[in-house]
């Protein structure tokens, strides 16, 4: 059962490392298409080739920080993703770059379709609209969740004392 154990961080070391190339990747591929339209004038199209741009790159940043989600709370702490306590600390560091990646995109739509056809305007504001509902449905989430959490602790103790654990592991290493 221990080399189950063992092969199943190995494959979460690996998705870690796969997304992290993948967010370097958005990254320079972001960057470029920036240039590219610095390069080509400062003009409204200019102005909109780096709006997607920015897009991409936020794109860039939910890549990596499932990257160093996983890395942290699958490999170096080993967690089971089990209590309540545990499900809202992963959710919530996932749904926060999600959030903002998602409404940046929005507003992304947003300026790509003021500018282009207003029949776009509708998908971008049902893309905004979505954003908003996944923040409330977040909210709901961690509200209902903190009653959970108070059933049980010492999971939470448990995971606060963890995270004391990985910092001083960061500082010392």
């Amino acid at each position: 059962m221990k080399w189950l154990t063992l092969s199943f961080s190995v494959l979460h070391g690996l998705m870690a490392v796969l997304f992290a190339g993948a967010a370097l990747l958005l990254m320079v591929i972001g960057a470029r298409q920036a240039w590219d339209g610095v390069i080509a004038g400062l003009d409204l199209a200019a102005a909109l080739t780096i709006i997607e741009a920015l897009g991409i790159m936020a794109a860039a940043v939910v890549a990596l920080q499932i990257s160093q989600t996983i890395a942290e709370e699958e490999v170096v702490r080993d967690a089971l993703i089990s209590g309540p306590t545990r499900v809202r600390r992963f959710l919530s560091r996932f749904l926060v770059v999600v959030v903002v990646a998602v409404a940046i995109e929005g507003l992304v739509a947003t300026f790509r379709a003021a500018h282009g056809e207003p029949v776009d305007l509708l998908y971008a504001a049902g893309h905004l609209v979505a954003t908003g509902a996944l923040l409330a449905g977040w909210g709901v989430f961690v509200r209902m969740n903190r009653y959970a959490e108070e059933l049980e602790p010492e999971a939470m103790a448990q995971a606060k004392g963890e995270d004391r654990k990985l910092e001083q592991e960061i500082e010392g290493g």
